[in-house]
């Protein structure tokens, strides 16, 4: 595969899609995105496609016009990447990857059959089948979609008898754990299965939206967990084939055991402080894995804290950012903006990195600003 020759093409066109792009320019790789429009990522590629990264036929076009596919979401067509495979198409991840990871119930399925240990959970075909078990049975659970939860989506926790707000879809439902902290193990695999981990990042949430608002890294747990944490994510890895980046988001428990929450296939939320922390960024490495390049170092250069930039509740709209140049002020601190046209409640506007030599000054910094701004309309 020639270095520079070899057209990338991005099911996808979000913030993940724009940074993978703004890394693909250092070596001037040609990268393809097919979104719909308006999107972050089509003004920093090299061809936008306008559709569906859900239909058929878009992405069936889409795939046979570049030479590696790659995803920034699960929530694909995967019969048309099948379709793609058996042409001789590179899909990275494979098929087979993405068809156990974007089903929450495939997904405990596979950590149950390869004995890697995650949150008693489960199995429910819709409502009436969960309300017939629990009626008479209760305890708090945690409700999930099976399909298409993402970014606090899909994630109810359900703490009385009361069933009214609950999708009727197919569903699992999953015993609440004593968490002590949540981290997550970023790691890289390129075809030839050369495995690279980042360091552990420790995950902060918005309780409310169950999305995540602060991570640390280097995350504050033992050399033993985290060696751990890397033995499971790399048998997560190495069993489903993944190539490129995968995240693996665990809890640790109040009895120092670790157990897998979900994983995703693709660059991560919890890795983005790698742009300035790390010698090599998640966006660079999930790039070099596709093309099986050597995988580069994720030695960090220094401890980072992040915060996600959030809609603001209560607005919808054209996006106006408060007191968003305090951030400039700030040394060492990196500021994101995905270029969202539209503001919703908790939605990702961007993300800030604060680089310090103590990872709890960092932290102390990007909470001191999240006090400050806000992203309304």
């Amino acid at each position: 595969m020639q270095f520079n020759k070899t057209k990338i093409g991005i099911l996808g066109g979000g913030q993940l899609g724009k940074m993978l792009c703004l890394s693909a320019a250092n070596l001037h790789l040609e990268m393809h995105i097919l979104d719909s429009a308006p999107c972050s990522a089509q003004n920093y590629c090299t061809q936008f496609i306008e559709g569906s990264f859900k239909n058929y036929e878009d992405v069936l076009v889409f795939g046979r016009s570049v030479d590696v596919i790659t995803v920034e979401i699960e929530h694909v067509n995967i019969e048309a990447l099948e379709v793609l495979e058996r042409e001789g198409k590179k899909v990275y991840p494979s098929t087979h990857a993405l068809k156990t990871i974007i089903d929450k119930g495939t997904q405990k399925e596979f950590y149950l059959k390869n004995n890697i240990p995650t949150v008693e959970t489960l199995f429910f075909s819709g409502k009436k089948q969960l309300i017939k078990h629990y009626e008479n049975n209760f305890s708090p659970f945690v409700w999930k979609s099976r399909r298409e939860g993402y970014d606090g989506k899909g994630v109810i926790f359900v703490k009385t008898q009361n069933f009214d707000s609950l999708p009727d879809t197919p569903c699992i439902a999953e015993t609440p754990v004593k968490i002590k902290k949540e981290i997550s193990i970023l790691l890289a695999r390129n075809i030839n299965g050369e495995i690279a981990f980042f360091p552990a990042t420790e995950m902060i949430f918005e309780e409310s939206a169950n999305l995540l608002l602060f991570q640390t890294c280097p995350a504050d747990i033992s050399n033993y967990v985290e060696l751990e944490a890397q033995y499971y994510a790399e048998r997560i890895a190495t069993e489903l084939e993944i190539v490129g980046l995968l995240a693996v988001e665990f809890f640790l428990t109040d009895e120092d055991r670790l157990v897998v929450n979900e994983v995703a296939p693709r660059p991560h939320n919890s890795g983005h402080h790698t742009i300035e922390a790390c010698d090599t960024s998640q966006f660079e490495q999930h790039l070099r894995a596709i093309l099986n390049f050597p995988l580069g170092s994720t030695e960090l250069r220094k401890p980072a804290a992040l915060l996600n930039l959030l809609g603001a509740e209560g607005f919808s709209g054209e996006p106006i950012y408060k007191n968003y140049g305090l951030i400039l002020k700030i040394d060492d601190a990196h500021l994101h903006l995905y270029g969202k046209q539209t503001t919703k409640p908790f939605r990702k506007m961007g993300h800030l990195t604060v680089l310090n030599d103590d990872v709890k000054k960092a932290l102390e910094i990007v909470k001191k600003i999240h006090q400050q701004i806000s992203c309304e309309s």
